[in-house]
């Protein structure tokens, strides 16, 4: 008796028809999954401060693609924009909050204002973009949405009050509406990125005076380099996809290995390495 068994395949993407609302779209992680989620056949809708040369790849990926420049701390601005997605498309499948600010100083040495810019793009702007799709989500009873918190919002950095504050505050925002609607089909999840080549660090860690300090983060990331915006992206891709149906609240640390511990040149001693 011979069994025969038949594989059905599919020529549609796996994100075919699905809208991804991506903030922080035009560079770095943002435009990284942009490309990824346009590649696998998504609509984006692009929201960034700044407009850029790059959305052009995004668009031939994607035509019916869309972006919307404004400030992820105006909450109405959003809010508008998100509702004609929902205009247009009729649905929000996917948001993940890419855009972000990274601004360092001890606390006494931290203007007041730069404290607050950094609280209001990072987590203000998070919850935001949050609130502003929650509706949609609600009314479909499903969705994904991934943040984009980072390492520094799990551990402390030195000189990272600001930031490791705000983070911190999108890693618990994260679980808590993971909790509030995960029965009706909503996950959240943050994607925690270690040091990752996007503009904003290389205009830090490659300036002048900065290549001991370079070293260090490269040596302590046990993979010996810097993270590529590309390897978020494809974090970004599994957390949006069904494969991780089963999966909400959490935080995917994707560090290099940074936060595994502490390595202080043993391993090169003994000609591992």
């Amino acid at each position: 008796m011979t069994t025969e068994t038949t594989i059905h395949t599919s020529a549609l993407k796996p994100f075919e028809n699905k809208v991804a609302v991506i903030t922080g779209a035009s560079s770095g992680i943002g435009l990284a999954t942009a490309l990824r989620f346009a590649a696998e056949g998504a609509i984006i809708v692009g929201i960034d401060l700044n407009n850029s040369d790059a959305w052009q790849q995004i668009v031939a990926l994607s035509p019916q693609s869309i972006f919307h420049q404004l400030d992820v701390r105006d909450f109405a601005a959003q809010q508008k924009a998100v509702d004609s997605t929902v205009e247009q498309f009729g649905r929000i499948d996917t948001l993940m909050t890419a855009a972000g600010v990274g601004e360092a100083g001890p606390l006494n040495m931290l203007d007041i204002e730069l404290w607050q810019r950094v609280i209001d793009i990072n987590l203000n702007g998070t919850a935001n973009s949050i609130k502003a799709v929650l509706d949609t989500m609600i009314a479909q009873r499903s969705g994904s949405i991934i943040t984009v918190a980072s390492i520094e919002g799990i551990v402390g950095t030195e000189g990272g009050s600001a930031y490791n504050a705000s983070k911190g505050g999108v890693v618990l925002l994260t679980k808590n509406v993971a909790i509030d609607y995960g029965r009706i089909g909503i996950r959240c999840n943050a994607i925690c990125p270690g040091f990752i080549d996007t503009p904003m660090l290389h205009s830090v860690l490659f300036a002048e005076g900065m290549d001991d300090f370079r070293n260090s983060i490269i040596h302590q990331s046990k993979m010996g380099r810097l993270g590529k915006p590309e390897e978020i992206a494809g974090a970004a891709f599994f957390l949006a996809s069904d494969d991780a149906s089963y999966m909400t609240g959490q935080n995917l640390v994707i560090d290099g290995g940074y936060t595994a511990g502490n390595a202080h040149g043993i391993v090169e001693m003994m000609g591992l390495v």
